[in-house]
């Protein structure tokens, strides 16, 4: 059966790295689909398929960071499949937004990720994500009505950790990454510790510090699903440098980066390291084995 993969321009890389990663996606008739995608003048989006998608399975690749110019032309684009006749269309989103707002935090707000997931379920047959941020919401079939999947980067993580760091200590910023932490150190075959933080505000956090006196000749590992400012990061850093042990590797699925922030991070002597769900220099874990294996089980 075949499967016609469309990515988004920014995706193309990935998406030839991902075909050409498991050759049994080829085999099992994954082929890339051929479209034009840009925008008009005016800013409108433009899409044009060059592929025949009469009943055929197709899937979109494409990344939610920076979401808001993503949305309307991924909607178009799903829309413009399903009228040329398309069987099945899936998403493919290896980051994937408005994860934040899962709840009413203030009177008057919108619970923003129950809206997308509603809005994407209405024109999707599928999706299949890497790591969504949960907090209130356990699983992603809670808020959508299509068949929602998620894998974990753990594994590759403590490939990356295994093959990289010596006499690594895997470190989780806060109580909700235990599971993810240990998951990750056990993987890895070292020990782990897990961080408490107070938030005071969008870009202020205090990060008590862990109990570290039998790790002072291990690299700490601080690992995280996103980091967005870097600020929990830095701070940890200086406690855990404070306490006698070296500058920690900062490890993220997704490096989303406010403005500065890795740069702000490599100042102040840190590695970081994440996962090419979001295109950056500080790529070093591929998803893309790990994305295949998740389609040939789809």
């Amino acid at each position: 059966m075949t499967t016609l993969l469309f990515s988004f321009p920014e995706q193309d890389g990935f998406a030839g790295q991902l075909l050409a990663e498991s050759g049994q996606l080829h085999a099992n008739g994954w082929r890339s689909g051929e479209m034009e995608m840009r925008r008009f003048p005016d800013g409108e989006s433009y899409i044009r398929i060059d592929s025949d998608v009469r009943d055929i399975d197709v899937a979109i690749l494409c990344q939610l960071h920076q979401p808001d110019g993503k949305l309307m032309p991924l909607l178009l684009l799903a829309d413009t499949l399903r009228d040329l006749g398309a069987r099945r269309i899936g998403l493919i989103a290896p980051y994937l937004a408005y994860m934040r707002q899962d709840k009413r935090f203030q009177a008057g707000e919108g619970v923003t990720s129950h809206y997308v997931a509603r809005l994407l379920s209405q024109h999707l047959d599928w999706m299949l994500t890497v790591d969504p941020h949960l907090h209130r919401i356990s699983n992603l079939q809670e808020i959508y009505t299509i068949p929602a999947r998620s894998v974990t980067a753990v594994e590759p993580i403590a490939d990356w950790i295994k093959a990289n760091i010596h006499q690594p200590l895997v470190i989780g910023p806060d109580s909700e990454s235990e599971q993810w932490a240990a998951s990750v150190a056990e993987l890895a075959g070292c020990p782990w510790e897990v961080l408490q933080k107070t938030r005071f505000g969008d870009r202020s956090v205090a990060v008590s510090l862990p109990h570290v006196d039998n790790y002072r000749n291990h690299t700490p590992v601080l690992v995280d699903d996103i980091i967005s400012t870097g600020k929990t990061m830095i701070q940890t850093a200086a406690h855990l440098q404070a306490a006698g042990l070296c500058a920690p590797v900062c490890i993220a699925v997704h490096g989303i980066f406010a403005d500065g922030a890795l740069a702000d991070m490599q100042y102040h002597g840190l590695q970081v390291v994440t996962s090419n769900s979001i295109a950056d220099p500080s790529n070093k874990i591929d998803l893309a084995p790990l994305i295949s294996r998740a389609l040939l089980e789809n």
